[in-house]
């Protein structure tokens, strides 16, 4: 009988514009100002990027 293996505990961060938790190593990341983003994918990060270019022409 072989043993089933469970994943270890994977950090989990949340995509900044859907909040979908995926595990850190799977993000896309964008580095902000102060901070780093972290986005689900990059249709996530793709919508936050259109909303900061919308800001600076504000």
């Amino acid at each position: 009988m072989s043993e089933t293996s469970k994943p270890t505990d994977v950090p989990l961060i949340k995509c900044e514009i859907c909040l979908k938790e995926v595990p850190k190593s799977e993000c896309k990341c964008a580095e902000a100002k102060d901070y780093v983003l972290y986005f689900c994918g990059l249709d996530c990060y793709q919508q936050w990027q259109e909303g900061e270019e919308k800001k600076e022409k504000e």
